[in-house]
Protein backbone atom coordinates (compact mmCIF):
# COMPACT_ATOMS: atom_id res chain seq x y z
CA UNK A 1 0.00 0.00 0.00
CA UNK A 2 1.31 3.41 -1.08
CA UNK A 3 0.62 6.72 0.63
CA UNK A 4 1.01 10.05 -0.42
CA UNK A 5 4.78 9.91 0.45
CA UNK A 6 6.11 7.05 -1.42
CA UNK A 7 4.37 9.16 -4.62
CA UNK A 8 6.91 10.87 -7.09
CA UNK A 9 6.75 14.37 -6.84
CA UNK A 10 7.33 16.66 -8.84
CA UNK A 11 8.35 20.26 -9.06
CA UNK A 12 5.98 22.75 -11.32
CA UNK A 13 7.17 25.94 -12.56
CA UNK A 14 5.15 28.71 -11.33
CA UNK A 15 4.77 31.99 -13.20
CA UNK A 16 4.25 35.59 -12.09
CA UNK A 17 0.40 36.36 -12.14
CA UNK A 18 1.17 39.64 -14.00
CA UNK A 19 -2.79 40.63 -13.72
CA UNK A 20 -2.16 40.69 -10.03
CA UNK A 21 1.44 42.38 -10.33
CA UNK A 22 0.56 45.96 -8.93
CA UNK A 23 3.53 48.90 -9.18
CA UNK A 24 3.44 51.77 -6.47
CA UNK A 25 4.47 53.78 -9.57
CA UNK A 26 0.95 53.66 -11.51
CA UNK A 27 0.57 57.82 -11.33
CA UNK A 28 1.18 59.57 -13.91
CA UNK A 29 4.53 61.80 -13.57
CA UNK A 30 2.35 64.73 -14.90
CA UNK A 31 0.48 64.27 -11.27
CA UNK A 32 3.96 64.53 -9.60
CA UNK A 33 4.75 68.07 -7.82
CA UNK A 34 8.26 69.10 -8.95
CA UNK A 35 10.18 70.83 -5.78
CA UNK A 36 7.62 70.14 -3.29
CA UNK A 37 7.78 72.08 0.27
CA UNK A 38 6.15 71.14 3.27
CA UNK A 39 5.04 74.07 5.17
CA UNK A 40 2.66 74.41 8.19
CA UNK A 41 -0.46 76.42 7.56
CA UNK A 42 0.92 79.34 9.70
CA UNK A 43 3.86 79.52 7.41
CA UNK A 44 1.60 79.62 4.16
CA UNK A 45 -0.34 82.19 5.88
CA UNK A 46 2.71 83.99 6.69
CA UNK A 47 4.19 83.83 2.90
CA UNK A 48 0.47 85.01 1.89
CA UNK A 49 0.53 87.85 4.23
CA UNK A 50 3.96 88.76 2.78
CA UNK A 51 3.38 88.74 -0.62
CA UNK A 52 -0.20 90.21 -0.30
CA UNK A 53 1.93 93.48 1.40
CA UNK A 54 4.37 93.49 -1.55
CA UNK A 55 1.94 93.82 -4.16
CA UNK A 56 0.10 96.58 -1.86
CA UNK A 57 3.36 98.54 -2.07
CA UNK A 58 4.14 97.79 -5.88
CA UNK A 59 0.30 99.64 -6.09
CA UNK A 60 1.14 102.78 -3.57
CA UNK A 61 4.61 103.25 -5.71
CA UNK A 62 2.67 102.98 -9.10
CA UNK A 63 -0.18 104.99 -8.04
CA UNK A 64 2.09 107.78 -6.79
CA UNK A 65 4.33 107.67 -10.19
CA UNK A 66 1.20 108.02 -12.00
CA UNK A 67 0.13 110.97 -9.82
CA UNK A 68 2.88 112.78 -10.88
CA UNK A 69 1.73 112.30 -14.88
CA UNK A 70 -1.73 112.16 -14.07
CA UNK A 71 -2.66 115.88 -16.01
CA UNK A 72 -2.01 113.88 -18.86
CA UNK A 73 -3.48 110.68 -18.08
CA UNK A 74 -6.85 112.44 -17.79
CA UNK A 75 -6.31 114.30 -20.79
CA UNK A 76 -6.50 111.18 -22.45
CA UNK A 77 -8.91 109.94 -20.85
CA UNK A 78 -10.82 112.73 -21.77
CA UNK A 79 -10.19 112.42 -25.70
CA UNK A 80 -13.39 109.84 -26.04
CA UNK A 81 -16.17 113.42 -25.11
CA UNK A 82 -14.79 114.89 -28.48
CA UNK A 83 -14.53 118.14 -26.90
CA UNK A 84 -17.13 118.11 -23.82
CA UNK A 85 -16.98 120.62 -21.44
CA UNK A 86 -16.12 119.18 -17.84
CA UNK A 87 -16.80 121.19 -15.13
CA UNK A 88 -15.55 120.75 -11.06
CA UNK A 89 -19.01 120.90 -9.06
CA UNK A 90 -17.56 121.06 -6.07
CA UNK A 91 -14.31 122.13 -3.71
CA UNK A 92 -11.28 119.48 -4.36
CA UNK A 93 -13.28 117.43 -6.96
CA UNK A 94 -10.90 117.38 -9.63
CA UNK A 95 -8.17 116.13 -6.39
CA UNK A 96 -10.80 113.32 -5.82
CA UNK A 97 -10.80 111.92 -9.29
CA UNK A 98 -6.97 112.50 -10.06
CA UNK A 99 -6.32 110.01 -6.94
CA UNK A 100 -9.19 107.62 -8.60
CA UNK A 101 -6.73 107.65 -12.55
CA UNK A 102 -3.83 107.20 -10.89
CA UNK A 103 -5.25 104.23 -8.31
CA UNK A 104 -6.59 102.71 -11.67
CA UNK A 105 -3.21 103.36 -13.57
CA UNK A 106 -1.25 102.46 -10.68
CA UNK A 107 -3.19 99.10 -10.30
CA UNK A 108 -2.38 98.57 -13.85
CA UNK A 109 1.17 99.28 -13.75
CA UNK A 110 1.87 97.25 -10.77
CA UNK A 111 -0.59 94.26 -12.17
CA UNK A 112 2.85 92.39 -13.62
CA UNK A 113 4.19 92.24 -10.04
CA UNK A 114 1.43 91.58 -8.57
CA UNK A 115 0.76 88.62 -11.15
CA UNK A 116 4.38 87.36 -10.10
CA UNK A 117 3.67 87.06 -6.23
CA UNK A 118 0.30 84.73 -7.03
CA UNK A 119 2.07 82.56 -9.45
CA UNK A 120 5.41 82.57 -6.74
CA UNK A 121 3.00 81.69 -4.66
CA UNK A 122 0.82 78.71 -6.23
CA UNK A 123 3.45 77.40 -8.10
CA UNK A 124 4.71 75.06 -5.50
CA UNK A 125 1.11 73.37 -5.03
CA UNK A 126 1.10 72.90 -8.74
CA UNK A 127 1.50 69.68 -10.61
CA UNK A 128 3.68 69.33 -13.63
CA UNK A 129 1.11 69.39 -15.97
CA UNK A 130 -0.91 72.37 -14.50
CA UNK A 131 2.24 74.39 -14.52
CA UNK A 132 2.32 73.63 -18.86
CA UNK A 133 -0.89 75.77 -18.23
CA UNK A 134 0.59 78.35 -16.02
CA UNK A 135 2.33 80.19 -18.78
CA UNK A 136 -0.38 80.25 -21.33
CA UNK A 137 -2.75 81.58 -18.93
CA UNK A 138 -0.84 84.21 -17.54
CA UNK A 139 0.39 85.68 -21.12
CA UNK A 140 -2.69 84.84 -22.30
CA UNK A 141 -4.84 86.87 -19.66
CA UNK A 142 -2.47 89.88 -19.83
CA UNK A 143 -2.78 90.49 -23.41
CA UNK A 144 -6.78 90.06 -23.49
CA UNK A 145 -7.28 92.44 -20.43
CA UNK A 146 -5.45 95.07 -22.52
CA UNK A 147 -6.97 93.96 -25.44
CA UNK A 148 -10.50 94.93 -23.61
CA UNK A 149 -8.94 97.97 -22.32
CA UNK A 150 -8.57 99.30 -26.06
CA UNK A 151 -11.69 97.57 -27.18
CA UNK A 152 -13.45 99.93 -24.68
CA UNK A 153 -11.43 103.12 -25.28
CA UNK A 154 -11.78 103.01 -29.06
CA UNK A 155 -15.20 101.46 -29.51
CA UNK A 156 -17.39 101.37 -26.38
CA UNK A 157 -16.81 104.47 -24.51
CA UNK A 158 -17.48 106.80 -27.84
CA UNK A 159 -20.51 104.50 -28.69
CA UNK A 160 -21.99 105.56 -25.24
CA UNK A 161 -21.02 109.08 -25.32
CA UNK A 162 -21.95 110.24 -28.97
CA UNK A 163 -25.89 108.18 -27.72
CA UNK A 164 -26.30 110.53 -24.56
CA UNK A 165 -24.39 113.70 -26.45
CA UNK A 166 -26.76 113.46 -29.60
CA UNK A 167 -29.86 112.35 -27.57
CA UNK A 168 -30.37 115.60 -25.54
CA UNK A 169 -28.16 118.16 -27.88
CA UNK A 170 -30.95 119.70 -29.23
CA UNK A 171 -32.60 119.88 -25.64
CA UNK A 172 -29.35 120.62 -23.46
CA UNK A 173 -26.40 121.69 -23.16
CA UNK A 174 -23.14 119.31 -22.24
CA UNK A 175 -22.05 120.47 -19.45
CA UNK A 176 -20.57 117.02 -17.42
CA UNK A 177 -19.33 116.35 -14.30
CA UNK A 178 -15.77 115.46 -14.06
CA UNK A 179 -15.86 112.75 -11.37
CA UNK A 180 -19.02 111.26 -12.94
CA UNK A 181 -17.34 111.25 -16.46
CA UNK A 182 -14.22 109.31 -15.11
CA UNK A 183 -16.06 107.18 -12.98
CA UNK A 184 -18.29 105.79 -16.30
CA UNK A 185 -15.32 105.14 -18.42
CA UNK A 186 -13.22 103.78 -15.75
CA UNK A 187 -16.15 101.40 -14.44
CA UNK A 188 -16.12 100.32 -18.54
CA UNK A 189 -12.74 100.27 -18.93
CA UNK A 190 -11.63 98.06 -16.36
CA UNK A 191 -15.49 95.75 -16.64
CA UNK A 192 -14.24 95.00 -20.41
CA UNK A 193 -11.12 93.93 -19.81
CA UNK A 194 -12.43 91.48 -17.13
CA UNK A 195 -15.33 90.50 -19.19
CA UNK A 196 -12.33 89.82 -22.06
CA UNK A 197 -11.04 86.94 -19.56
CA UNK A 198 -14.04 84.66 -20.65
CA UNK A 199 -11.53 82.73 -23.31
CA UNK A 200 -8.89 81.64 -20.68
CA UNK A 201 -11.83 80.35 -17.87
CA UNK A 202 -13.01 77.95 -21.50
CA UNK A 203 -9.21 76.88 -22.20
CA UNK A 204 -9.16 76.20 -18.40
CA UNK A 205 -11.78 74.25 -17.95
CA UNK A 206 -11.01 72.50 -21.07
CA UNK A 207 -7.82 71.61 -19.92
CA UNK A 208 -8.74 70.20 -16.51
CA UNK A 209 -11.30 67.91 -18.38
CA UNK A 210 -13.64 70.12 -16.48
CA UNK A 211 -16.24 71.37 -19.64
CA UNK A 212 -15.69 69.81 -22.95
CA UNK A 213 -15.96 71.81 -26.09
CA UNK A 214 -19.27 69.77 -27.47
CA UNK A 215 -20.61 71.01 -23.74
CA UNK A 216 -19.54 74.32 -24.08
CA UNK A 217 -21.42 74.71 -27.55
CA UNK A 218 -24.59 72.75 -26.76
CA UNK A 219 -25.43 75.50 -24.57
CA UNK A 220 -25.50 78.33 -27.05
CA UNK A 221 -28.67 79.76 -26.15
CA UNK A 222 -27.97 79.95 -22.67
CA UNK A 223 -24.92 81.79 -23.92
CA UNK A 224 -26.74 84.27 -25.40
CA UNK A 225 -28.84 84.87 -23.02
CA UNK A 226 -26.15 85.41 -20.44
CA UNK A 227 -24.37 87.29 -23.09
CA UNK A 228 -27.16 89.90 -22.75
CA UNK A 229 -26.89 90.20 -19.65
CA UNK A 230 -23.39 90.32 -19.17
CA UNK A 231 -23.46 93.39 -21.30
CA UNK A 232 -26.60 95.24 -19.89
CA UNK A 233 -24.86 93.96 -16.03
CA UNK A 234 -20.93 95.47 -17.24
CA UNK A 235 -21.98 98.88 -19.09
CA UNK A 236 -22.51 101.69 -16.40
CA UNK A 237 -24.49 103.40 -19.04
CA UNK A 238 -28.36 101.62 -20.33
CA UNK A 239 -28.03 102.86 -23.93
CA UNK A 240 -28.30 99.56 -25.92
CA UNK A 241 -25.77 100.48 -28.54
CA UNK A 242 -23.19 100.23 -25.63
CA UNK A 243 -24.68 96.87 -24.30
CA UNK A 244 -24.98 95.50 -27.88
CA UNK A 245 -21.31 95.87 -28.30
CA UNK A 246 -20.06 94.29 -25.31
CA UNK A 247 -22.68 91.17 -25.63
CA UNK A 248 -21.11 90.79 -29.27
CA UNK A 249 -17.81 90.94 -28.12
CA UNK A 250 -18.42 88.60 -25.39
CA UNK A 251 -20.41 86.41 -27.74
CA UNK A 252 -17.25 86.22 -30.31
CA UNK A 253 -14.68 85.34 -27.22
CA UNK A 254 -16.75 82.84 -26.28
CA UNK A 255 -17.08 80.79 -29.69
CA UNK A 256 -13.82 81.73 -30.09
CA UNK A 257 -12.27 80.12 -26.89
CA UNK A 258 -14.32 77.11 -27.79
CA UNK A 259 -11.88 77.01 -30.56
CA UNK A 260 -8.97 77.04 -28.70
CA UNK A 261 -10.15 74.10 -26.70
CA UNK A 262 -11.35 72.31 -29.57
CA UNK A 263 -7.54 72.77 -30.72
CA UNK A 264 -6.09 71.40 -27.23
CA UNK A 265 -8.17 68.22 -28.21
CA UNK A 266 -11.07 68.81 -25.52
Amino acid sequence: MTTSKDLPTTDVPTTPDIDTKRHDDSSSPDDELPGEVEMSLFDHLEELRQRIFYSLIAVVISALGCFLFVKPLVKLLEVPAHGIKFLQLAPGEFFFVSLKVAGYSGLLVASPFILYQIVAFVLPGLTRRERRLLAPVVLGSSVLFVAGLIFAYLLLIPAALNFFINYGAEVVEQSWSIEKYFEFILLLLFSTGLAFQIPIVQMLLGALNIVSSAQMISGWRLVIMGAVVLGAVLTPSTDPLTQSLLAGAVLVLYFGGIGFVKLLGK
